[in-house]
């Protein structure tokens, strides 16, 4: 993340205000639901590393026996954690009242902001986390006991050493270079020709939903169950985790993602981006019952969205504009979401 030194500094920020600074959850209980939205996409590293910090900050060590050890209170965030997790889009109005419904395990409201936010902060690090090619399996030839994923002989580590790509060895062909600067060429004269057609048409809100629902029903899931499924992180295959000491920290470990959009399923559960935003709305709550978080967040949400340094591959003065634009709609679609 350093390689991107704005966006870590935002990070950096956000993560240390949700974890150390004032909010209304104690914090031992803050690295405990930590602990559960890691624990829900199987990363060791993340639950290992909370895991001590828990312990560090007072949290008591029963309960990191399992939630069995846990007040009630904490095992009742177990339905949204794994429903944020894995299949957003059937989180219901509901969930959040019985939360926050009055009783001995109730959650005040500003507490719920503090653990939604905990949880999603590290669902997603989660992705990040697997992304980078940190895993816990040992192995002899690791430093500091994780394994550090290769790319041939060019190895991730590498670019913490002020060491390029073009100092790897990629001799021999090894990266289909000629193939993908070729790939390269249709991608941007695809960006270009899409850019021109988009300035050119004055596209109504029904061609939009009517594009939205083609793209969710025929290719939204084009790669086969016995390659690589177009899932989230949590559905790699982790043989290498230790799956007891996972498990302990979650419930209905079975539950994970599934393609909302199935071929041949009406009605398909949809959200519109604009009915519900984090400009006009989320900003706003959040902040109101968690003091500030909305502004870290927002700094975050706005750099990751503009972040460029206007190259593709070996091209320079490139606007990814269009590209970056598609992944983060296509990531939407993935989970429902529509913008129109």
């Amino acid at each position: 993340m350093s390689l991107h030194t704005p966006y870590l500094e935002s990070f950096l920020r956000s993560q240390f205000y949700m974890l150390r600074m004032d909010g209304p959850l104690p914090l031992p209980c803050r690295h405990y639901i930590a602990i559960m939205a890691a624990a829900r996409h199987q990363c060791s590293y993340l639950i290992n590393m909370h895991v001590d910090e828990f312990l560090k900050t007072g949290g008591i060590a029963e309960w990191l026996n399992g939630l069995e050890y846990v007040p009630q209170r904490l095992k009742n965030l177990n339905e949204i954690n794994k429903l944020l997790a894995h299949r957003p889009w059937l989180i219901t109005k509901e969930h959040i009242q019985k939360l926050v419904r009055t009783g001995e395990n109730n959650w005040s409201l500003p507490e719920l902001v503090h653990a939604v936010v905990l949880l999603t902060h590290y669902h997603a690090l989660a992705s990040f986390v697997f992304g980078s090619g940190i895993n816990p399996e040992r192995e002899r030839e690791m430093s500091n006991g994780f394994r550090v994923v290769s790319v041939n002989n060019f190895c991730v580590c590498d670019l913490a050493n002020d060491n390029s790509i073009e100092n790897a060895s990629l001799a021999g062909g090894n990266f289909g270079i000629v193939g993908s600067l070729s790939e390269l060429e249709a991608l941007m004269e695809r960006m270009k020709r899409l850019q021109e057609e988009r300035e050119e048409e004055d596209t109504s809100q029904e061609e939009m939903a009517t594009r939205f629902e083609k793209e969710k029903k025929e290719s939204l899931f084009v790669v086969s169950g016995d390659t690589f499924h177009s899932l989230p992180h949590s559905d790699f295959d982790d043989d290498m985790i230790t799956t007891s000491d996972v498990s302990r920290y979650i419930e209905d470990p079975g539950f994970g993602y599934e393609d909302f959009a199935r071929r041949g399923e009406e009605h398909l559960p949809t959200f519109r981006a604009q009915d519900y935003t984090w400009e006009n709305h989320g900003f706003s709550l959040v902040n109101r019952l968690y003091s500030d978080i909305g502004h870290l967040l927002d700094e975050k949400f706005r750099m990751v969205y503009n972040l460029t340094y206007n190259t593709m591959a070996t091209r320079e003065d490139v606007d990814t504009t269009t590209l970056r634009r598609a992944l983060f709609n296509y990531v939407h679609c993935m989970f429902g979401i529509r913008s129109m």
